[in-house]
């Protein structure tokens, strides 16, 4: 047994739970991919401004949950804790947005770390997908990336899911729904870090879970009723494309997410199994992001989409993804001189693109059969003294037993031909 286990909040990722994970990855982002998203990789740690000016100083995120890095004596680093901020940081730095096709369209996939109590469903490092768009405001745009979450969870095969829907309005009508709310707030029996949050940013204790909280939220004002003619203008139309396009969605007011940079546009897909950590997720747009951390005014709008959750929701809706095996062939050499033959034709095949494995290091035929039928390999090759002396191996159908000889330079070709 080994000393050291992985650490608290965190799993190892193994075969064969590992491959339902690269396919959900796969098909969460193949939506993204055929709308013309591109792939972006950035830094797992930025600078701790990064996150804290557009995150949000306000957020649990950025206040408890980042992981801080120490150079040189400075805590001038953190791992990131999402993926928005560091995707605009780096288009930004690039200078994406100046090459004249706006907007913006990339994915990218990868893992972030929060500081949190673990739980099922919540770990100190996850994985997600994310995609954004970047320097476009129209609702056509938010509604083809809400559109293309939405499909991505349903060529998973899940359906008991919900997709929320908010807008948080603008740099217009937000600071009168702002000023009310925080009229509102001050007549509530709060603890001190509550009313410290709700005086950077009222909209925080709205996202606050506790019961006592949500209690006394009752009656609080709703930014809906506040918003400008432009945000209703533009809501409506998000809304409408939806519906044309099949997507259903419930009104929630009350949705703001754990992250400060929302304008308009706010989202999350909640899945019923998954209890108390039900969002696999959800985005929005983020119009005033790129300023706020030093660029230009780019309109934007994206979504992360967890890879962790996606695959509890998987198992809570018993969904089991058809998933091709690993190993097609499974090569079986019976004495040296059969297994320097065999090792060959296996890099033959491979190259060929057929996934094929050996048999190493196993003692009798029996327990080389053995592993071949755990492999999952549609087919064995078997070669002894006699088959290599006849120029041939035997192939054996390991679904119906059924067994027959293969001359060996054929035997890459009538591999081919079954579909390998």
């Amino acid at each position: 047994m080994s000393t050291f286990t992985a650490p608290k909040g965190t799993y190892d990722l193994l075969p064969p739970s590992s491959a339902t994970f690269l396919a959900i990855r796969e098909r969460i982002a193949a939506p993204a991919r055929r709308a013309g998203y591109g792939y972006i990789e950035t830094p797992v740690f930025e600078d701790v401004k990064l996150f804290s000016r557009g995150v949000g100083e306000s957020t649990d995120i950025v206040t408890k949950e980042m992981f801080s890095l120490t150079k040189r004596g400075k805590e001038d680093l953190a791992l990131r804790p999402e993926g928005t901020a560091s995707v605009l940081r780096a288009a930004l730095q690039a200078n994406l947005h100046k090459l004249g096709n706006l907007p913006v369209k990339l994915w990218y996939s990868g893992s972030y770390y929060r500081y949190e109590r673990p739980q099922a469903g919540r770990y100190r490092q996850f994985s997600q997908v994310g995609a954004e768009a970047i320097g476009a405001e129209d609702p056509a745009l938010d509604a083809e990336l809400i559109i293309l979450a939405d499909d991505a969870f349903r060529s998973l095969g899940l359906s008991n899911y919900t997709l929320l829907l908010n807008s948080l309005g603008d740099k217009q009508c937000r600071p009168v729904y702002r000023a009310a709310l925080i009229e509102f707030l001050s007549g509530l029996d709060l603890d001190e870090e509550t009313r410290r949050r709700a005086e950077i940013n009222p909209l925080r204790v709205l996202d606050d879970k506790r019961e006592s909280v949500q209690e006394q939220l009752v009656g609080a004002p709703m930014l809906r009723d506040f918003l400008c003619e432009d945000c209703k203008a533009y809501d409506e139309k998000v809304r409408e494309l939806l519906t044309a396009n099949g997507v259903a969605f419930t009104d929630d007011p009350k949705l703001v997410r754990g992250l400060d940079y929302y304008t308009r546009t706010t989202f999350e897909f909640v899945h019923n199994g998954l209890g108390a950590q039900s969002a696999i997720g959800g985005g929005g747009r983020y119009d005033g992001l790129s300023e706020m951390i030093g660029g230009p005014a780019l309109p934007s709008v994206g979504w992360a989409l967890g890879v962790d959750r996606t695959y509890l929701a998987l198992e809570a809706e018993g969904v089991v993804l058809d998933l091709p095996a690993a190993t097609s062939v499974y090569a079986v050499a019976l004495g040296e001189e059969a297994k320097n033959l065999l090792f060959a034709k296996v890099v033959e095949l491979r190259r060929a693109g057929v996934a094929t494995d050996l048999a190493f290091g196993v003692k009798s035929i029996k327990n080389a059969m053995k592993s071949a039928d755990r492999s999952g390999a549609r087919f064995a090759l078997i070669a002894g003294d006699r088959d290599l002396a006849e120029g041939v191996v035997q192939l054996k159908d390991m679904s119906t037993g059924e067994q027959s000889p293969v001359a060996l330079d054929a035997l890459v070709t009538t591999l081919k031909e079954k579909q390998l």
